[in-house]
Order: C-alpha cells, then structure tokens, then sequence
C-alpha cells in the first residue's frame, strides 16, 4: 500500500429534477428525462464542477443520470462511465405513483413502508437489501479502479441512500430516517478508506452546488 497517494474521494450526486420528481412519484426503473429545472441543475453541477475539478465520472445508465452528468463530464473533457450497478431501485407497482395513490389501492402500505422498508418493500419493489448490495459494490468497485482519484459519481435518491447506509454501517431499515433524501444535484462527499472492509468517512451530506444568487 502506498501510503503518500492521495485518497480516493467519491463525490456522490443525485441526478436533476424530472417532472416525476416535481409531483413526488416514484421513477425507480422507469426511464424518465429531466425538466426544465432538471436540465438547469445539470448545468449548475458541470458550473461547480468547473472549479472543482475531478478524475473521472461515473453514472447509471438511466437518462436522468445520464443528462445530469454530460455537462460535467464536457465541462473536465471526459467520458462519463455508464455503471449499471448505480441504477434507481425499482418501485414495482408503485411506479409513476405517489405513496398516497398507492396506499388508497392497499391501504396500510404506506404506513408499513414508512415503518421498515426493508420488512415491508412497496409491492412487487426490487429488494432493498438487494439495491444496496449492488450499488455499494458498484461504488467500491469505482474507488478501487481510480485509486486515489476524485470521482464524481451521479445516482439516484433510494439507491445512493440505501447503499451509503450498508457502507456506513447503518441498518439499512432506517435509511429513510438517518437519510431523509438526497436533494437533486445536491452533493454527497465521502472518502474512501485505504483498509478493505472499513468504512468510509462522511465528508459532507446534501451540498449544494447552486450558487447563492
């Protein structure tokens, strides 16, 4: 182990707005595009980006997080590396709906989910302990391909959460509590330990990258 390289640092951003997002429906698997305000946070990122400069950026492949990352890949001259371990969770039935309109359909559900969401998972939902898994892998994964590097990394709200619990050492059925939401374009920033196994270090949480006006 080289002890004078720098440490690895993923800077973990959940992608810009959709018109999904802007009425509090669940988009998980589905392919949606961002907004008007979306795509405006996506240029805002690749703006803080510009002073900030990073090695290298990832992303899933679904098309919000695909738009949210260009302009800051364009803005550092790189290729965005698509990673399907960082895609949404999928909602299953809960799909383009809000927890209200699911709930009227199965009463109880929302007050259930909101309990523990790993116990209770929305109806047909992909499994959370699952999600995190694989989205944990997938960032380990890119800590380890760009050792000592600065990564930006564009996900999603349920699975970026779920995943930095597991990492954390956080059980993930409190995801909901410990971390109520990543705030879209927002900034997550976490250092990646040097020893397998041990967790990382939580830098900063829900960054803004907006300037202030």
């Amino acid at each position: 182990m080289n002890t004078d390289e720098p440490p690895t640092e993923l800077s973990l951003v959940r992608h810009g707005r959709t018109v999904w997002h802007a009425e509090n429906r669940y988009a998980g698997s589905s392919d949606v595009a961002l907004d008007p305000v979306g795509r405006d946070q996506a240029d805002q990122l690749a703006a803080w980006i510009r002073e900030h400069p990073h090695d290298a950026v990832a992303c899933s492949p679904l098309t919000r997080a695909r738009q949210s990352a260009a302009p800051a890949a364009r803005a550092l001259g790189l290729a965005p590396v698509v990673v399907p371990g960082l895609a949404e969770a999928d909602f299953g039935s809960a799909e383009g709906r809000t927890l209200d309109e699911v709930d009227r359909d199965r009463p109880g559900t929302a007050a259930a989910f909101r309990a523990d969401p790993v116990a209770h998972p929305l109806p047909g939902a992909e499994d959370p302990s699952a999600v995190a898994t694989r989205v944990r892998q997938a960032l380990e994964d890119l800590a380890a391909a760009h050792s000592g590097a600065r990564i930006l990394v564009v996900g999603h709200n349920t699975a970026l959460r779920l995943a930095l619990c597991s990492w954390l050492g956080i059980p993930i059925a409190h995801y909901r509590r410990v971390l109520p939401r990543l705030d879209n374009a927002a900034l997550t920033r976490v250092r990646v330990p040097r020893t397998a196994g041990h967790p990382p270090a939580l830098l900063g949480l829900n960054l803004p990258t907006r300037r202030s006006p």
